[in-house]
């Protein structure tokens, strides 16, 4: 036996030929797959890939954040619509605050005027009070008597008795610009007012009522005369001749109605419409 009989050979086996013709049929197997699936993609690759979405599910709990946020859209519309209604309502009060204010401020004024109006009146009638007071002197001098009459009113009838009478229940009232009663009175609206009574309709003011009847003469005045302040046509006051050498009037927001003598306040002038 020779000395290298029990090493084994390296030399590699010999395949056989049939395991070699098994595995190049592998092999081309193999090698025609790929080249089908590469036509196959090379041709697939001129199409256009459509990929399709899947939207998620809609959960209970996204489902509940958005009625919440519904909710809370709502209520913040509705939050709004309460702000523009009340700022409508603000505006709507501040307007009106605003034409309250400017109502008040005119008649404020139209008070305002009246007072000094009265005022007015008032002063000019104490500033002439000497130059009336001498001329009526004067009258009762030259008519031989004094500036009243001896008619009273006791013997006043007829009319002159219904607006004596009339005028002497008003006193005590008071005195408002612009008044005819029942209340209170401005001077020629107790006029006016008085010989309605008797169904003598008078103009309204001083002005035109010291013009209204027929003109006499102070030394020869009866109970039911108008007196009159200041010039015929332009008087600034008037009362009525009750007899006895008195008068009633509503003299000014300081005594309101009286009864006073002609000393008191002498009249210019007096006219007569009974």
């Amino acid at each position: 036996m020779s000395h290298t009989a029990h090493i084994r050979s390296h030399r590699k086996p010999r395949r056989s030929a049939s395991t070699l013709a098994v595995r190049a049929g592998v092999a081309g197997g193999v090698l025609g797959t790929l080249a089908v699936a590469g036509a196959s993609g090379s041709a697939n690759a001129a199409e256009p890939v459509t990929q399709t979405l899947e939207l998620p599910t809609l959960t209970a709990d996204l489902a509940a954040q958005a009625a919440q946020t519904a909710d809370a859209t709502e209520q913040a519309a509705a939050n709004y619509q309460l702000q523009a209604e009340r700022d409508a309502a603000a505006a709507k009060a501040a307007k009106q605050a605003k034409a309250d204010l400017a109502e008040a401020k005119k008649k404020a004024a139209q008070a305002k005027k009246r007072a000094e109006e009265a005022a007015r009146k008032e002063a000019a009638r104490a500033s002439r009070t000497a130059e009336r007071t001498t001329l009526s002197t004067t009258a009762g001098t030259e008519a031989g008597t004094s500036t009243s009459t001896s008619t009273s009113t006791s013997t006043a009838t007829g009319s002159a008795a219904a607006v004596i009478s009339f005028v002497k229940a008003q006193v005590g009232k008071a005195y408002v610009s612009g008044a005819t009663g029942p209340s209170a009175y401005d001077c020629s609206g107790l006029v006016q007012t008085a010989f309605k009574q008797v169904g003598i309709s008078l103009p309204r003011v001083s002005q035109d009522q010291s013009t209204a009847g027929t003109q006499v003469s102070l030394s020869n005045l009866q109970p039911g005369d108008i007196l009159y302040w200041g010039s015929a046509g332009s008087a600034y006051h008037v009362a009525v001749y009750v007899g006895d050498g008195m008068f009633v009037g509503a003299q000014n927001p300081s005594t309101g109605v009286v009864e006073r003598p002609l000393s008191y306040d002498p009249p210019t002038g007096a006219v007569r419409v009974l």
